[in-house]
């Protein structure tokens, strides 16, 4: 069970203890053979039914490493859609070298509630299947990067109220901490360049981007 972090939070203490309560349940796509079977569904629809536990992943594929699991990835990343489809909670979705695979599977589970492809570094015709089907895209410190030009396309051109910004530490830190430990604290640095990038100032584009998150994930329910 992963705890949410602070990666887009809201003003206050109530977000504050909300956001340090709230969880993520699901098994990563790299998790691979070594994490052996994934549970049964009647399991994860009994775990995911804690309050505290406000969206499902982070799930997906990932080919890049280990494209001979494809087939173990694609079983788990159904298995997490079907609860989402159950529960109604919300899917986090990392996707690496299998766009492909990723669309087909998310349009067979036509989910009704959004979700978000996390830590995006796909391109445009991607992003746009995805929004079509009513995800947020989220991007990292990779969209600093000096070779990230698609990605920054990427950046341009998603609809304001559609994107999210986060770290996703302790890796893949923004220029100019690039190579050393990534922190919470450096999602200023990836929304400050992402607001240049867009042409806004930095206060409309925190504004807009903690809005689209405390619409995605209303925590209310978790700050007792």
């Amino acid at each position: 069970m992963h705890r949410c972090q602070r990666r887009q939070c809201g003003r206050g203490q109530g977000a504050r203890r909300a956001l340090r309560r709230c969880r993520l349940l699901g098994r990563h796509s790299s998790a691979g053979r070594e994490a052996g079977e994934m549970p049964p569904l009647d399991w994860l629809l009994k775990e995911l039914d804690h309050p505290r536990v406000v969206a499902i992943g982070e799930t997906g594929l990932d080919y890049h490493y280990e494209p001979e699991a494809a087939e173990l990835q694609q079983a788990s990343f159904r298995l997490h859609l079907e609860a989402a489809s159950v529960t109604g909670k919300l899917v986090i979705i990392h996707t690496r070298g299998a766009r492909a695979d990723t669309l087909s599977l998310l349009r067979d589970a036509a989910l009704p509630q959004a979700g978000v492809l996390h830590c995006f570094t796909e391109d445009w015709e991607m992003a746009k299947a995805a929004l079509d089907m009513g995800y947020y895209i989220s991007l990292s410190g990779i969209v600093t990067f000096r070779n990230a030009d698609a990605l920054r396309d990427v950046a341009r051109q998603v609809p304001a109220d559609r994107l999210l910004v986060e770290t996703d530490s302790p890796y893949l830190a923004p220029i100019p901490y690039r190579g050393k430990p990534n922190l919470p604290q450096y999602v200023r640095e990836v929304a400050e360049f992402l607001a240049m990038l867009r042409g806004e100032s930095y206060e409309h584009f925190a504004e807009q981007t903690t809005a689209n998150f405390a619409r995605l994930f209303p925590l209310a329910h978790v700050q007792r």
